[in-house]
């Protein structure tokens, strides 16, 4: 079925933005349905796929989406983001099913999560079972491919085994520490789901993948720290360690959201081993073998540090579409709207001004009191909310979507306009927008607003009781992105 005609669902998400261009490669032609196209918008591989508007929990919006459609790859799915996910998830894999059916589709390829035989799991894998369960049920050809951790730059798993092991010598964890896992390098996720498009299928049916090791978690944070070159790290094991306060722990420690981490938590209560290995006889292993634990930690740590990380956990997960109005437009007219607005002439072009604005975030600051910064993002971790541990995917370039600390790129124009959302836990929406504009004789004008929209008293009162850190803050924002641009100048000092 080499050339096929394929959708995936999910290309926005950490496995399929990675999958969508490599199922190019392999020559198949692609459709993708997103919620928000805009998240698109700057992603290399998006002029080569026809991308479709569309949501799995509206069935009207599937039916073209799925016309003509040969290979559907299921990659959707939440991390226990509401209490109503499981049913969420429930009706998205019936609609599929249901669009599939009425397209004639002759096959699905579902990623799910690899789980021992028992009643007991979690919310979150028995979401996923359950998926899976009812796509192997709809009379379709179906191949439901389950990994356990999967390990790759940008991963949830990898970033909270990354974190917890590079900022705690000595860490106290749950009894789930010794349950045995069999964790697999995402490349050779994506080996076994590029295959499954044309894989002889005898039956629809579920097949475990993993990798060659089978580890302790325990093990798996002491074989990092040994590939990253860390000390020996010392564990002690807490039975009183409820998943929610290990969410809490994991939340204060790491990047992970306090629910993303609860979540990834409690699927590790059980064993997470293949029990069969029946992808042997459909799909052999790559020539080259499957990667080791201890490859793809350095596989991983290697992209880090080059800043060639493809996709990311955060990314993955948006708060707030990229469509919805800022309160600048006609649809917030009548409502409460604080802004600081500032703007400064800058001795640099507008090309070397475009590059520190699209730097900001991360490891690069943001360019004014960096203590204030550091504590906000402590708070909002206090609160359950992201802080500013998440980072930036890539140290210089930035795309629609992407996660930088607690903010979100709601919408870039390279080279003129970059515009983020907050994230952070506030009581009311923030956004933050700079513009770079052509000045005379060579110079450019940087363009700064700040924009926050209350909810109720409360919003209100928080805006008046940081409005005398904005002189310090805003001002020095704008000065210093500025003044690093003119030293970056070529006419600069």
């Amino acid at each position: 079925m080499s050339g096929s005609h394929v959708l995936v669902l999910g290309a926005t998400g950490y496995i399929g933005g990675r999958l969508t261009p490599r199922l190019l490669a392999a020559g198949h032609r692609i459709r993708v349905l997103v919620r928000s196209p805009d998240k698109l918008h700057d992603v290399p591989w998006a002029p080569e796929v026809e991308i479709v508007r569309g949501d799995l929990n509206d069935p009207a919006s599937l039916a073209g989406a799925f016309a003509d459609i040969e290979v559907v790859y299921y990659l959707v799915h939440s991390m226990g983001s509401s209490a109503e996910f499981v049913e969420t998830e429930r009706r998205g894999a019936m609609n599929v099913v249901a669009a599939a059916r009425s397209s004639g589709v002759s096959r699905i390829v579902y990623l799910g999560g690899l789980h021992p035989a028992t009643s007991e799991l979690s919310a979150h894998l028995r979401s996923r079972t359950q998926v899976g369960q009812i796509l192997v049920g709809s009379g379709i050809p179906t191949m439901v491919l389950q990994a356990g951790v999967v390990i790759g730059s940008g991963s949830a798993s990898f970033e909270m085994i990354r974190h917890l092991t590079n900022r705690l010598p000595v860490m106290t964890t749950p009894r789930w520490v010794n349950n045995r896992i069999q964790p697999i390098a995402v490349r050779d996720v994506l080996y076994y789901l590029i295959a499954a498009a044309d894989a002889p299928l005898p039956r629809s049916r579920s097949y475990d993948i993993g990798g060659p090791d089978v580890l302790r978690y325990g093990d798996m944070m002491k074989v990092y720290a040994q590939v990253a070159g860390l000390a020996n790290r010392r564990i002690v094991v807490l039975p009183v360690l409820t998943p929610r306060l290990a969410g809490l722990w994991i939340g204060l420690v790491t990047p992970i959201p306090t629910g993303l981490g609860r979540a990834l938590i409690e699927s590790l209560h059980n064993d997470a081993v293949m029990v069969e290995h029946g992808i042997d006889e459909v799909i052999p292993p790559p020539a080259d073998g499957l990667t080791s634990y201890r490859d793809a930690v350095r596989l991983a740590l290697r992209r880090i540090e080059r800043g060639e990380v493809e996709t990311t956990w955060a990314n993955a997960s948006p708060v707030g579409a990229p469509s919805d109005p800022l309160p600048s437009d006609p649809a917030w007219a009548g409502e409460v709207v604080y802004t600081d607005e500032r703007s400064k002439v800058c001795e640099a072009d507008p090309r070397t001004l475009w590059q520190v604005v699209e730097s900001i975030g991360g490891e690069n600051g943001w360019y004014s009191f960096p203590l204030a910064w550091a504590v906000r993002g402590w708070l909002d971790r206090l609160v359950g909310g992201v802080g500013l541990s998440r980072g930036r995917r890539d140290a210089r370039r930035l795309q629609t979507g992407d996660a930088l600390d607690f903010w979100r790129v709601e919408k870039i124009e390279r080279g003129t306009l970059l515009r983020l959302r907050a994230e952070m836990r506030a009581p009311g929406g923030a956004w933050l927008e700079w513009r770079v504009c052509p000045g005379d004789a060579g110079t450019a004008r940087l363009d700064q607003r700040a924009i926050f929209f209350p909810r109720g008293i409360a919003g209100r009162v928080y805006w008046y009781a940081i409005l005398p850190f904005h002189g310090v803050i805003f001002k020095g924002m704008v000065n210093n992105i500025t003044g690093t641009a003119a030293r970056r100048h070529p006419d600069g000092s």
